[in-house]
């Protein structure tokens, strides 16, 4: 079993690839409410709530987040064992903009996601720094730039976002280790 980043829910990692319909199935009624966020994500409440404040996402609209926002939550909680907040905020910003206006997005939230998942959950034969580049251009294949040379900031992105969620992972599994030393 494979915990989904950025999640607390569980899947095998071959699903991967299926993971954007089983969220997608959530917003079937509209969007999901903050208690739905913080069920799927391990945070506070006061924690999506302070990064909406401090502009980190949208605000929801009549109390209720969008895929995309969720998808915003979940790219932030999964980097921030390797990074500070505010280096994860000038990443993404990197391809969207003002991170509080999705109409300056490269790329949807959403999308960047599940990209993401599907690069994490294939992350053992992705070593090879030219595999992972080759993996990264058959991603983003149909990706339609909305500027020139926003293809290019989206790989960046990825490619940062693989780096520091793999190395948040190997921090938890040292401290791991180091306990059971204890």
């Amino acid at each position: 079993m494979w915990t989904i980043p950025g999640t607390v829910l569980h899947a095998d990692r071959a699903e991967a690839t299926h993971i954007s319909q089983q969220l997608e199935a959530l917003f079937f009624g509209g969007g999901i409410t903050l208690s739905q966020v913080t069920a799927i994500t391990g945070l506070e409440a006061y924690t999506v709530q302070n990064w909406v404040k401090r502009g980190f996402l949208t605000s929801p609209v009549g109390k209720r987040y969008t895929l995309r926002q969720l998808c915003r939550i979940l790219n932030i909680n999964m980097l921030r064992g390797a990074m500070p907040i505010e280096r994860i905020c000038r990443l993404l910003s990197h391809v969207n903009g003002q991170l509080n206006d999705e109409s300056d997005d490269m790329i949807d939230d959403s999308q960047l996601y599940f990209m993401f998942v599907k690069l994490a959950a294939r992350m053992k034969e992705l070593y090879d720094p030219e595999t992972v580049e080759k993996t990264l251009e058959s991603y983003l294949a149909d990706y339609e730039e909305p500027i020139p040379g926003a293809k290019d900031r989206v790989r960046s992105v990825l490619r940062i976002m693989l780096t520091a969620w793999l190395a948040s992972r190997m921090m938890q599994e040292t401290e791991k280790m180091l306990s059971a030393l204890q």
